[in-house]
Order: structure tokens, then C-alpha cells, then sequence
């Protein structure tokens, strides 16, 4: 999930992550000229495969582009990059809907999928005709197929969820440091891990909170929901919603407590956070890991480990489309085809940590040698892989991102950061959201 995934997730944003993340902060280059020519290169004969992404998908930095292009020498590869993705989906849209001007692949974010399925499915390509669709996951096949049986994008990474946490924090508050005791204690529920920071803030170490934020307990609680915003049927009920309640309730446990560092996720305040030890855990996927890494430096080294979470959850993940518009469909699909096997998907993991959604790879995925040990030589591809494979295919709806937008970015920080009140953050998230839905 490249950062630019995150932001629009509650407090999560769709904005660049960091380097060794699907979709790093500290990784997204500047834009690229986004002209999605799709002529032939120069009169030269090849062909010019244009990728539409945003963010870092680590295609290009996991070497993938100059091997296809060595195996295809008639193919070349131009990649148009986007930072952010509030800037890059709407631009998408409008290219569908002109049917002219698109990248020959596009990339589609989690959180914007099942809008590109109920709405654009007639703008790209079925590429169920094309792959075994056995290899991905169920729920992440699920989550770009029509109704009617269309595949309109093929699995790039996922974000199953752990907790992080510093250990050395943890041994000074009086704590289990154990991953294993650690997940015992919170397994099953999200308000367990909630709980356990009451008692780490009995004998905190000076100057440190339990969490980083209210905001990142409910985005981990609601990935795991059966049921958040929208019922199977399509209907928004998040209102109703029992996985909405839960994981509203954990986060106001937090956030009307002193375990909160009230940082908002990837603003620079929580950057600091990892570099001044100013909390002791979160829920982290795996794309989070190499931002952990990188935002902690040195002075973390060793000291992060890594336990599975209370319950599987998921936070980002994309697709990879092909546009009907595409002057060249054949090779496009052809190419989203080999990006996204299982075999390309463990290079880019190997690479930046993108956690692939083909469980065909897990047996062979690796950690870099510095990232296990930077993180107490945890487990990390057996967490992450059992947390993927047992994630609940959970229905999504078009307006998913402004609905967590406003709960988190709007209905917590309000309890969080500014005193008011559980209900008056719900009332005022209420009233954003049933206006985004032009109720």
C-alpha cells in the first residue's frame, strides 16, 4: 500500500509512504510528465506500454520493467507516477469516462475499487478470460469482480495487520516483551490490545503514551469487520454497522484516555514520534514496516518487534487494470499479467516490503536480513502471510474513503484532540458523512 494509499483510510491517507512500503511516504518521486502517450517509441518498432501508478509500486525499483523488456524486446515501458492518490483517481476517471487519454495499465487503490466496479467496469478490459484466478486470495478477487462475473483488475499487494511494538518500552512499563505471550493476551479483540495499554500507562516510562493514535485502532478494528460501511446488498449502513461500533468504541477508549499520543498519522509530528520513542506500539501492516523502519533509524535498531494481531485485518492493497481505451490491449494485459504474478509480487516484497496477494509466494517470501533484525528477527513473512489468508472478504462500497475519513479525520480527532465529547465527535462525523452521501 504506498502511502499514497493511507491518508484517505480515517486518519489513514492516501498520500506517498516510505521507502520499503507498498506505497512509501519517504519513496514517492515527483510526478512524472503524465502525458499516457500510448504511440510507438519513436518510430523505433516497439511498442510503449504506458503503467499508471501512484505512489512507489516498486516495479521499476525491484528491476521488473527492464526484465520484461529484456524477455519482450519489442516492448518498451513508461511509467507515469502520481504521488498522490486524491490527485490521481479523479484524473483516472475523467480519462474513463472521455475514453481517450488513459495509461494502457492503470493501477486502482483499495479504496477505490468498488467505485471502478459499479461504475467503470465497462471501461476496462475482463481479465478473468486472461488469469488463473486461483492465484489470488478470495477476498481480494472478490473485491474486483462484478456482480456479473467481470474481473476488471488483478491483485498487486495487500496489508494484512500486526502490531508493532518497542519492546524496550514495553519491559519498563512491566509488560510481557514476548510476541507470542503478547498476542495470547489480546487475541480475538481489538479491545484487548486497547486494555492493555491501561496498564502500561500505570508504570509508562516518562514521556511515552501506549499508541499512537485513536485513529489507528479504529482503522485496524474496522479492516477486520464482516460488515462496515455497506451490507452485502450495497446498502450503506454504517450507522448500524456492529464492526463500525466496535471499533468506534476501542477508539474512544483511547482517545478519552491517557494512552494517546494524539498524533495523526503520517503528518510529521508522528514521523517524530517514531524518532523520539514517544509511543510504544500500533497497528501496523506490512507496508508500515519499512516506514517504521526508516522513521525509528538507528536509535530503533533491534528494539521494534512485531506480534500477530487480535484479529486479521486489512489496510491497503491495490490492483492493476487495463483500460478499454488502450491502443495496445493484447501486450498491456500481458504485462499486468507477469507484473502480478507470484513470482514479481515476492520481488517487490523483497525489495520494499509490499506484501503480495498471491499466497502462492509466501513460502518463498524474504525479509531483507536488516529489516528481521531490525524488528528482534520476528517472524514477519509467517505473521503477515496468516494474517492475509484469513482476512474476511468484506463488502466495500463507493463512498468507503469519505465515510473513514470522516469518523477518523474528523469524528476522533474531535474527541481526541480537541476535549469534545464521544457523542459530539459521532454527531459531527454523522453530519459530514450523511452529506457526502446527499442525504
Amino acid at each position: 500500500m504506498r502511502t499514497s494509499i493511507r491518508r484517505s483510510r480515517g486518519t489513514v491517507a492516501l498520500l506517498a509512504a516510505a521507502a520499503l512500503t507498498t506505497g512509501l511516504l519517504a519513496g514517492c518521486s515527483k510526478d512524472s510528465d503524465d502525458t499516457s502517450s500510448n504511440a510507438d517509441d519513436g518510430g523505433n518498432g516497439k511498442i510503449t506500454l504506458t503503467v499508471g501508478t501512484f505512489g512507489v509500486f516498486g516495479y521499476k525499483q525491484a528491476g521488473l520493467y527492464d526484465e520484461y523488456t529484456k524477455l519482450h524486446p519489442d516492448i518498451s515501458i513508461k511509467e507515469n507516477v502520481t504521488t498522490r492518490t486524491d490527485v490521481y483517481w479523479p484524473k483516472v476517471l475523467t480519462r474513463l469516462q472521455a475514453g481517450a487519454g488513459t495509461d494502457d495499465i492503470q493501477a486502482i487503490e483499495v479504496g477505490n475499487i468498488t467505485e471502478a466496479v459499479q461504475t467503470q467496469a465497462n471501461k476496462f478490459v475482463d481479465l478473468g478470460k486472461d488469469v488463473d484466478k486461483s492465484q489470488w486470495l478470495d477476498w481480494k478477487l472478490a473485491q474486483a469482480t462484478t456482480k456479473d462475473g467481470k474481473l476488471i483488475g488483478v491483485g498487486t499487494d495487500t496489508g494484512p495487520m500486526a502490531v508493532c511494538y518497542r519492546k524496550d518500552l514495553f519491559a519498563k512499563a512491566g509488560l510481557p516483551t514476548d510476541r507470542a505471550k503478547l498476542a495470547e493476551l489480546w487475541k480475538g479483540d481489538w479491545s484487548k490490545y486497547v486494555d492493555l495499554g491501561k496498564k502500561y500507562m500505570k508504570k509508562a516510562p516518562k514521556g511515552t503514551k501506549y499508541v499512537d493514535s485513536a485513529a489507528s485502532v479504529y482503522n485496524a478494528a474496522v479492516g477486520g469487520a464482516s460488515e462496515r460501511n455497506y451490507d452485502k446488498d450495497g446498502k450503506v449502513v454504517w450507522d448500524k454497522s456492529p464492526g463500525v461500533k466496535a471499533a468506534w468504541d476501542a477508539a474512544m477508549t483511547v482517545a478519552t484516555s491517557d494512552m494517546s499520543a494524539k498524533l495523526k498519522q503520517f503528518d510529521p509530528t508522528w514521523d517524530n514520534g517514531f524518532a523520539n520513542a514517544t509511543f510504544a506500539s500500533l497497528a501496523c501492516p506490512a507496508w508500515m514496516i519499512g516506514y517504521i523502519e526508516q522513521k525509528s533509524g538507528d536509535s530503533g535498531n533491534g528494539k521494534w518487534d512485531v506480534a500477530q494481531a487480535p484479529a486479521a485485518s486489512n489496510w491497503g492493497g491495490s490492483f492493476l487494470g487495463v483500460p478499454t481505451a488502450s491502443k495496445h490491449q493484447k501486450e498491456a494485459i500481458a504485462l499486468a499479467k507477469w507484473l502480478t504474478a507470484p513470482a514479481q509480487q515476492a520481488k517487490v516484497f523483497a525489495k520494499q516490503a509490499s506484501f503480495p496477494s498471491t499466497p502462492a509466494a509466501y513460502a518463498g517470501l524474504k525479509p531483507a536480513a536488516d529489516t528481521t533484525a531490525y524488528f528482534s528477527d520476528a517472524p514477519l513473512t509467517q505473521i503477515f502471510s496468516e494474517a492475509a489468508k484469513t482476512i474476511p472478504a468484506q463488502p466495500l462500497g463507493p463512498k468507503d474513503k469519505p465515510i473513514d475519513s470522516a469518523i477518523s479525520d474528523i469524528g476522533i480527532l474531535q474527541v481526541e484532540q480537541k476535549g469534545k465529547s464521544p457523542a459530539e465527535g459521532w454527531k459531527a462525523a454523522s453530519a459530514e458523512i450523511k452529506d457526502v452521501l446527499g442525504q
